[in-house]
C-alpha cells in the first residue's frame, strides 16, 4: 500500500495528458490516420448563400484554393475528378440554426461553430472517403447584421457584401495550417516554417500548432529556427511537443540565457516534458535553480517572479524526491515575507500546489 500515492499521481498525469487528444468527438482509426496522413489532392466544394438564393462562387474558391496551394495541395473542384480528401466551405449571409450544440472539447474555441451566431458566416468541414470526421470550424463577419454593415458601408445589397467580407475572413483565418495539423502533415507545416516569404504571424502559428502535435521529426527545424532571436520564445513553446530529444536543448536555454522570458517559457516546456514523457533529466536543473536563489529571497526585491513561479509550477508535474526539501524551504520563506503583491500570490499559489504533488504522503496520510 505504500506505492498508493505513486499510483495515483501516475493517474493524474495519464488524464491530464489526455485533454487535448479528447477535444475530438469523433476518433480517427489509424487507417484513416494513414490516409490523412498522405493526402495530396483536395477537393473544394464551395456553397455560398445570401438571403436572395444562392451567390457566386469563384472568389470564395479561389481564396481558398490559392491559400491551400502555398502549402504544397493540388486542388480540384470536379468531384469526378481523383481526390484524396474533399474540403466544404458553407458560406451563408445569415447563419441558419443548425440546433444545439453539446458543450466540451472544442466547442468552446473561438473559431468554433456558435449556435448563436445569425449574421454572416462561413463554416468548415472535411470528408474522407465521404464520411464527415466532425472537424469544423467557423469563419465569422465583425458584424452580426449584414443589412445595416452594408448601409453604413454604403453598399445597396447585403448579400454581396457579406459574401466580400466572409472572402476577407478566410485571407485572414489560417485554416490551411489547422487542415495540415489536423492531418497530422508535419512535413508541409516545416516546409512553411523554412520559407522565409512566410509572414512572422504565420510562423508563429505554425509554432503554436507544432506544440500540440509531440512530432519528434520537428526537432532539426526547430533547432535551426532557435537562431532567429525573435521567435525563440515561440520555439522553445513548440518544442515541448517534439519529444524527449529536445531536452538537452531546453535545459542549454534555460541555464544560459539572459532573458528572463525565455528561461520561463524553457522551464515550461521541460515541465510540460516531465507530465508527459516522465523522463528524469527534466527536473534536476530546475530543482539546482531554486536552491541557487533561496538563499537571496530575503525581500520582495529579491524575486524574479516570472522565472520562479514557472519553475515551481514545472516542478510539481513529475515527482523527484530531492525537489522537497528545497520546496518545503520555499514555502517557508514566501509565506514569512511581508508582500501582497499579485506576483507573490501567483507564486505562492504555484508553491503551493507543486508542494502538495511532492508531499505526497504526508498530505495524503
Amino acid at each position: 500500500m505504500k506505492n498508493w500515492p505513486n499510483i495515483l499521481l501516475s493517474l493524474f498525469l495519464v488524464l491530464s495528458m489526455g485533454q487535448e487528444s479528447d477535444a475530438r468527438r469523433i476518433h480517427l482509426t489509424p487507417d484513416q490516420k494513414a490516409q490523412l496522413a498522405k493526402a495530396e489532392t483536395v477537393l473544394i466544394d464551395v456553397l455560398a448563400l445570401t438571403e436572395k438564393g444562392p451567390h457566386e462562387t469563384a472568389s470564395l474558391r479561389d481564396t481558398i484554393t490559392s491559400r491551400m496551394k502555398v502549402l504544397g495541395y493540388t486542388i480540384v473542384t470536379d468531384p469526378q475528378q481523383a481526390h484524396d480528401v474533399e474540403v466544404k466551405v458553407k458560406c451563408e449571409e445569415r447563419k441558419t440554426w443548425a440546433g444545439t450544440s453539446p458543450t466540451g472539447g472544442d466547442v468552446e474555441l473561438f473559431d468554433a461553430p456558435d449556435r448563436l451566431w445569425k449574421g454572416p458566416a462561413c463554416l468548415l468541414t472535411y470528408f474522407l472517403n465521404h464520411t464527415d470526421l466532425d472537424w469544423k470550424k467557423e469563419v465569422r463577419t465583425h458584424f452580426a447584421d449584414a443589412r445595416q454593415a452594408a448601409q453604413k458601408a454604403h453598399r445597396d445589397d447585403a448579400g454581396p457584401y457579406a459574401m466580400e467580407q466572409l472572402n476577407q475572413r478566410l485571407q485572414e483565418y489560417d485554416f490551411p495550417v489547422l487542415l495540415a495539423k489536423e492531418w497530422g502533415q508535419v512535413n508541409r507545416l516545416l516546409a512553411l516554417l523554412d520559407n522565409p516569404q512566410t509572414p512572422k504571424l504565420r510562423k508563429v502559428k505554425i509554432l503554436s500548432v507544432l506544440s500540440d502535435l509531440h512530432a519528434e521529426e520537428a526537432l532539426p527545424e526547430l533547432t535551426k529556427l532557435l537562431e532567429t532571436t525573435d521567435l525563440q520564445q515561440e520555439t522553445i513553446q513548440a518544442l515541448a511537443g517534439a519529444g524527449i530529444d529536445s531536452i538537452p536543448l531546453l535545459i542549454d536555454f534555460f541555464q544560459n540565457s539572459t532573458q528572463t522570458a525565455i528561461r520561463a517559457e524553457a522551464a515550461k516546456a521541460l515541465g510540460n516534458l516531465a507530465s508527459r514523457s516522465g523522463d528524469p533529466r527534466t527536473i534536476p536543473p530546475l530543482v539546482q535553480y531554486v536552491s541557487s536563489v533561496l538563499p537571496t529571497l530575503n525581500t520582495p526585491a529579491d524575486f524574479n517572479y516570472p522565472l520562479l513561479t514557472e519553475v515551481v509550477w514545472a516542478i510539481g508535474k513529475l515527482r523527484w524526491e530531492q525537489s522537497l526539501p528545497p520546496m518545503r524551504e520555499l514555502q517557508t520563506k514566501v509565506w514569512l515575507i511581508f508582500d501582497n503583491s499579485k506576483p507573490m500570490a501567483d507564486l505562492r499559489e504555484a508553491v503551493s500546489w507543486t508542494y502538495k504533488q511532492l508531499d505526497l504522503d504526508g498530505h495524503l496520510s
